[in-house]
């Protein structure tokens, strides 16, 4: 669980973004909040946002999002959180938003076993059609619902979901309740947390050994370098490394 300090402020359904007081700019993370109907999904939504819970609130038809900004570690991002619908007839409804995603909430209630069991069908569906492959380090986060059910109601232990998370990719795990506000800031402030773990590790240099172009045998083998050409030319083998999945260029070592 998340131990970061988390400072919070409003922006509600697709309206203009507020300035955070530092006038800095705000990474904007699109959130998808899976899981059975009836686990909770609305009210944690809510909850965050606007610190409102409805007991009897309706089951989502299709996709619904709000905005809230949230301050982690001194970086100010904007979350923009989907709620989807749970109920098979709504499947295709909710499957195209799942395209460009940066985190995802897999949802259940500790008090519906068959919310928990389906976690794996709903981490398959959503790898399907945000074009996510199997076993990439997406940021996953497991969320069990409703802890403020009697203990005599509850379905799920702990334990059981710690072992669930362990042997699908050990995303973390947090318990909460929209109803008594239980770790809910906790929950969106840990996906944040891991969404900015992933995306540090993938800045990292992919080469850090030392590449002595004189003993390759092609100059075709690299194929994700190019020369350094004009003033940043340094030497004949001085190259620049473009990594795949950044823009930002970075120079080998040489």
């Amino acid at each position: 669980m998340s131990n970061n300090s988390t400072v919070v402020g409003t922006s509600r359904g697709g309206g203009s973004l507020q300035q955070n007081r530092n006038s800095q700019r705000s990474t904007l993370l699109k959130v998808v909040i899976l899981g059975d109907g009836g686990v909770g999904k609305s009210c944690l939504m809510n909850r965050f946002v606007s610190n409102h819970f409805d007991e009897h609130s309706f089951h989502t038809i299709g996709v619904e999002f709000l905005n809230k900004d949230i301050e982690i570690n001194g970086e100010t991002y904007t979350l923009q959180i989907w709620d989807t619908a749970g109920q098979e007839r709504f499947k295709t409804l909710r499957t195209p938003f799942y395209r460009g995603s940066d985190i995802c909430l897999l949802t259940y209630a500790v008090d519906d076993r068959t919310s928990f069991e389906n976690l794996k069908l709903w981490k398959s569906e959503f790898l399907k059609f945000a074009d996510v492959q199997e076993g990439s380090t997406f940021p996953f986060i497991v969320v069990g619902n409703k802890v403020d059910v009697p203990e005599s109601d509850r379905q799920v232990s702990t334990e059981e979901a710690q072992a669930w998370c362990s042997e699908n990719g050990s995303p973390p795990l947090v318990e909460t309740s929209a109803k008594d506000t239980t770790n809910v800031e906790a929950a969106f402030g840990t996906a944040v947390d891991a969404w900015a773990r992933q995306e540090a590790r993938l800045e990292r240099p992919l080469v850090e050994d030392t590449v002595d172009l004189s003993k390759q045998q092609s100059l075709h083998r690299s194929s994700c370098c190019m020369p350094v050409s004009g003033a940043d030319q340094i030497g004949s083998n001085q190259w620049r490394h473009l990594p795949p999945q950044h823009s930002t260029a970075r120079r080998c070592k040489s």
